[in-house]
């Protein structure tokens, strides 16, 4: 079965389904909503023009992650980006957590601010790993495949950084 833009679904449904995903990493990446707003709407204009056929659902999501890790590392690659300071990463965390505020979900949001906090604070390259690994439910094969490494790096990337969250955590009296 071969999934074309053109053919068996709209852009717009393509768009809903994996703008979250995109945006996710983006802001993962970048810590600022407004550069993982630019960076989403770059991936999606740059599938738009590409026109490719997809063997599958999968295949889809692997070029829409494979072209938003491309899109971000040129955008922190980017002059204006290494001479501005980020100071909004947390400041944006609500447009992550939104929701109920029950006292349980007020303690669940607490815990997810934490978590990121210290995943923030990690190396880019951690931080891709754990991002895809735990919040997309990706193999290790599938995250070697997408971010043209090797399994063994992304193995030692995952456990480098669950040793560093480990630190960073307890540092925070989270467990």
């Amino acid at each position: 079965m071969e999934l074309s833009l053109r053919t068996d679904e709209s852009f717009d449904e393509v768009m809903r389904l994996y703008i979250p995903t995109v945006y996710r990493i983006a802001f993962e990446r970048l810590g600022n909503s407004a550069d993982a707003d630019d960076v989403t709407q770059e991936v999606f204009i740059r599938y738009f023009k590409a026109d490719k056929t997809f063997e599958s659902e999968e295949h889809r999501k692997f070029f829409l992650i494979r072209v938003t890790i491309n899109c971000v590392n040129s955008f922190a690659r980017s002059s204006w980006f290494k001479n501005r300071v980020h100071t909004d990463a947390l400041e944006n965390f609500a447009e992550l957590s939104a929701g109920d505020t029950t006292a349980e979900n007020t303690e669940k949001t607490a815990a997810k601010r934490a978590i990121i906090e210290a995943v923030l604070k990690l190396p880019e390259k951690y931080r891709t790993a754990v991002h895809l690994f735990y919040f997309e439910d990706m193999s290790i094969a599938q995250i070697a495949k997408v971010t043209n490494q090797k399994e063994a790096t992304v193995k030692s990337q995952l456990s480098r950084a669950r040793q560093k969250l480990k630190k960073l955590l307890n540092r925070n009296d989270f467990e």
